[in-house]
């Protein structure tokens, strides 16, 4: 999908989520607060679950009305937010290595990202990702959707703390999804 689409579907409202999603709950929750990278970050509501939790955090999205959004729902929490306007598809933002404690990547999928992402977390940092799969008919799944097993797949050298495919554990989203939550092994 555009960004012009996205922007078109934040304007009508559609997407504009509160609640952080069930994933990042469960296994951020009780970590350390350090600092956070959530990509395609949409109007924010699993980077500003993390700054009221103290973590600092970057959010990133290319989408300049979800950042708007953002902005006004951390301004009204008083909340510290580093929102960064970028087209991840076009590289937009440098994911410094070694750089962050804990890494989000939830609903969105860009493979060439994934080694972006995994080279950005420090050594024991985590790395929470979400992406829905493909449909049955699409084995090899699409440029936006995983095939069965595929996100595991890059996370082959990391300790891998919870893995799971099927429905989406939040109301939300409707199709299947994999997820992810591994830690980026200390070498």
């Amino acid at each position: 999908m555009s960004l012009e689409k996205w922007n078109q579907r934040y304007r009508s409202g559609e997407q504009l989520f509160e609640t952080p999603a069930p994933l990042l709950l469960k296994f951020a929750g009780g970590l350390s607060p350090g600092l956070a990278l959530d990509l395609a970050c949409g109007p924010g509501r699993n980077a500003l679950y993390l700054v009221e939790q103290g973590w600092r955090v970057t959010a990133v999205d290319g989408s300049p009305v979800a950042l708007d959004i953002l902005q006004t729902r951390a301004n009204q929490r008083s909340l510290q937010i580093d929102a960064r306007l970028a087209d991840l598809e076009r590289g937009e933002f440098e994911i410094q290595p070694d750089a962050y404690h804990l890494i989000c990547d939830c609903y969105y999928l860009q493979r060439d990202l994934i080694p972006r992402m995994q080279s950005g977390a420090r050594p024991g940092g985590m790395l929470i990702a979400i992406v829905h799969l493909a449909d049955l008919d699409q084995p090899q799944g699409t440029p936006t959707r995983a095939y069965p097993g595929e996100l595991r797949q890059y996370f082959a050298e990391w300790n891998v703390l919870h893995y799971y495919e099927g429905l989406p554990h939040e109301s939300c989203h409707q199709r299947p999804v994999a997820e992810l939550v591994a830690l980026k092994i200390r070498r």
